[in-house]
């Protein structure tokens, strides 16, 4: 399949770089790695000119179940699931397990297609563990993440038999405490800062050595020979993390050295360590000008180092573990506005302003993201305007995309941005009391609703007025 400029009209353009226009380029639809496509590899257009995904028509989607709405490939989903297990089989001469990030996207719906898939589940909280859960996946392919488990996390983390990940002393400390009421040992993991740096935002760097997360290298013996005195639990395996929506592959090999290192160090002090989990961090395309790895050659330049390092060490081979979740995930999604206002500034700026925003993708805003976007009728059409696509909520930095090229929209035209699967619905909020969106799962031409839409009369539902304060009638 080709997505082609008259097909999509897919193109970078805009200062932003984050549009889609009608200049003529044509660009492969990677079914074996979707991390490096704009769009769902089931994007397609009917005979009118107009955008499907799964067979779906996108303005449709938009009547029947309203906006903003989150849509989600299950095709490409499922294609990104193999590619991950298709290439950890081909590149790695051991065991492997892909363990989706489900902080990316978490929902019952896409618990069950990744265990389907044979995937394991991070989760990072108690609605995250009981969702993977109630999703269906198996309990010994989730692990539990997080730098403040609470006492009540790690009691469900523990009788659930999913593996816990040790992130500082606290973790220690507080299954120390449960472990009288526990009926076996913790399957434990145990995380360190690799003290590797990427070029990546900020906010996602987690593998240098100013990091709130797991133990500083230098204590990582003390911490080895701690708990090989704990009978509470058994450790099995090691995590580094370096980053988020990486493209280079250099700092994901140097970890393999370093996670060798830790892995004779472990057996050394007599822990049975058996799984090197290596995280995850590879970025997926969001505009033209990106070029991230593709899911293959990201694990096969992985496998090969930890390969290289074991065997330099004379250790045996463990599982190689990694926990993608953007890559998973993000492509498989996208995101549908309605155009209300319509705002120009002449000379300056022409705002086409959406009925979502920040509070159903606060990306934008945190991270000063950008992405790509058609409108959904006219994917095909001049982009003869630059524009700003501008969310409803009380803040000017409220921007979904900003100077994009799009065909001259009025209100009532759906917008369709791209490459919003991870990191939008498990960061929603309701900023301005604003509901949040509804999901819909698209394949072979059925939708599926896997989250309703929140109504306004659903955010009182927590709320609680004092008798005091109750108006008197």
């Amino acid at each position: 399949m080709v997505i082609s400029s008259e097909a999509t009209g897919l193109d970078r353009a805009g200062d932003a770089g984050s549009g889609l226009g009608s200049q003529p380029f044509e660009t492969p639809c990677d079914r074996a790695s979707p991390n490096r496509n704009l769009a769902p590899i089931t994007t397609s257009v009917d005979a009118e000119g107009r955008l499907l995904v799964g067979g779906c028509r996108l303005s449709e989607l938009a009547r029947t179940y309203g906006t903003p709405l989150y849509v989600l490939d299950e095709a490409t989903l499922r294609a990104s699931c193999r590619a991950y297990r298709q290439a950890l089989h081909a590149h790695y001469p051991g065991p492997s397990l892909a363990v989706y990030a489900s902080k990316a996207n978490s929902s019952l719906a896409l618990t069950a297609l990744v265990a389907a898939e044979g995937l394991g589940l991070d989760a990072v909280s108690s609605g995250e563990l009981l969702t993977a859960l109630g999703g269906g996946m198996p309990p010994e392919r989730i692990v539990l993440h997080g730098n403040n488990k609470s006492r009540e996390e790690l009691l469900l983390a523990a009788r659930s038999r999913v593996t816990v990940v040790v992130d500082n002393w606290r973790d220690i400390e507080l299954l120390t405490e449960l472990a009288p009421v526990l009926a076996e040992p913790v399957r434990l993991m145990l995380r360190f800062t690799p003290g590797i740096e990427c070029h990546t935002h900020e906010y996602i760097r987690t593998g240098h050595l100013d990091s709130k997360f797991g133990f500083d290298p230098d204590q990582l013996e003390v911490v080895l020979k701690h708990l090989a005195a704990c009978p509470w639990g058994r450790l099995t395996g090691l995590h580094a993390h370096i980053g988020s929506q990486i493209f280079e592959l250099q700092p994901h090999q140097d970890l393999a050295g370093v996670m060798a290192d830790a892995l004779a160090l472990a057996r050394s002090c007599g822990h049975p360590v058996t799984d090197l989990n290596v995280g995850g961090g590879l970025g997926i395309r969001y505009v033209t000008g990106d070029d991230p790895p593709s899911i293959e050659a990201w694990v096969a330049a992985v496998a090969s180092a930890l390969v290289r390092a074991c065997r330099q060490r004379n250790l045996e081979l463990p599982r190689l573990l990694c926990e993608p979740g953007r890559s998973l995930v993000a492509t498989a999604g996208l995101t549908l506005y309605e155009v209300g206002s319509r705002k120009e500034i002449p000379g300056i700026r022409i705002y086409l302003s959406v009925d979502g925003g920040m509070s159903d993708n606060p990306r934008p805003i945190t991270y000063q993201s950008l992405y790509t976007a058609v409108l959904a009728d006219r994917p095909g059409a001049e982009a003869s305007e630059t524009v700003t696509v501008a969310g409803k909520h009380c803040e000017s930095g409220d921007v979904v995309l900003k100077d994009v090229a799009l065909p001259p929209a009025t209100s009532g035209d759906v917008i369709a941005v791209f490459a919003t699967g991870a990191y939008n619905a498990s960061m929603a909020s309701n900023y301005n009391r604003i509901p949040r969106p509804a999901a819909v799962l698209v394949a072979d031409g059925v939708a599926d609703l896997v989250q309703r839409r929140e109504q306004p009369e659903d955010l009182l539902r927590y709320d609680v007025l004092p008798a005091r304060l109750t108006p008197v009638s």
